[in-house]
């Protein structure tokens, strides 16, 4: 039965090599929260971009306009937050000449009370003062209302100008949805939007794939299931880096079996079945790309009895 001739080739007793493809995680990234045009689309299929490149910009024109209206109603509302601490002080100044009015005429009831006691004054005369006593307290009790109802239009005032605030914070995260950056260091694999397309949030736009996490896709056959283990080193080798050799690990062993890949050429070698392996390989320098053959070196443990 001939061999599989892309996926698996057997090298020597205790050494199999598996050949596959390099894979890598990938996000397809869309504008967050905003609907408008794009204008900018600087990146192309296959390109490398750093962390934080702008891959992506739409018209921020309304959302511009949205933080100058949100920063027009903060100036509003920081102006009636003023008024009102104003009108406070007043209360409090008020509340204060009240006090001291209260203060002297209990001081004149008790004289004219004392006076009428002695005979000095006539029982009017001390009517009249209560009666002033009684009016500066009520004065008083009204002021000490107002004075309480100017602290809460304060705090009014403040809880205002705090949600406009937030309403101006708003805002401009909104504004910066309008770029799209690379979230991690990757390459471009697929641009799906074109300058001058209407875009919703959700709408996919760039797939990035990030290098830091690469592995190779290959297949084992079910003799040597047993004879390999996940977290085992693997060395990874491939055309366009001959002379160069990357640690890897046998991270994964599919559970079920399954026909050899259609991509292999022969009938005879798809009925075989196989198991998917995947190998975890460092890629600090990003010299692996998805797409890319490699081969897996796998050291094979001893057949069991």
């Amino acid at each position: 039965m001939p061999k599989l001739a892309f996926w698996y080739s057997a090298q020597a007793a205790n050494e199999l090599t598996l050949s596959g493809n390099i894979e890598a995680h990938e996000s397809v990234l869309s504008f967050k929260s905003v609907q408008s045009r794009i204008i900018e689309l600087p990146v192309t299929e296959g390109q490398w971009v750093r962390k934080g490149t702008v891959l992506a910009v739409v018209d921020s024109s309304d959302y511009q306009q949205q933080i100058a209206i949100a920063e027009g109603n903060l100036k509003v509302q920081q102006r009636q937050l003023d008024a009102a601490r104003q009108n406070l002080v007043t209360a409090g100044r008020t509340l204060l000449v009240d006090q001291n009015d209260l203060k002297q005429r209990r001081i004149d009831y008790q004289r004219t009370l004392d006076l009428q006691q002695q005979g000095f004054t006539s029982k009017a005369t001390l009517d009249q003062a209560e009666t002033v006593l009684n009016q500066t307290s009520a004065v008083l009790q009204r002021d000490q209302s107002l004075q309480s109802s100017a602290a809460r239009n304060v705090e009014v005032a403040q809880a205002a100008v705090q949600s406009v605030e937030q309403s101006v914070a708003l805002a401009k995260i909104v504004l910066g949805y309008t770029t799209l950056v690379a979230p991690f260091d990757g390459v471009v694999i697929v641009r799906q939007a074109e300058i001058g397309e209407i875009v919703v949030p959700g709408t996919p736009v760039l797939t990035l794939a990030d290098l830091d996490h690469v592995w190779l896709r290959a297949y084992l056959n079910e003799t040597d299931l047993g004879r390999v283990h996940i977290g085992q080193a693997v060395l990874v080798s491939n055309d366009s880096h001959p002379n160069k050799r990357y640690q890897g690990r046998l991270s994964f062993i599919a559970d079920k079996a399954e026909f050899t890949p259609k991509s292999v050429e022969t009938h005879a070698e798809r009925v075989n079945l196989v198991y998917r392996v995947k190998v975890d390989i460092a890629n600090p320098e990003h010299e692996l790309v998805p797409g890319m053959p490699a081969d897996a070196k796998v050291e094979l443990q001893a057949a069991g009895p």
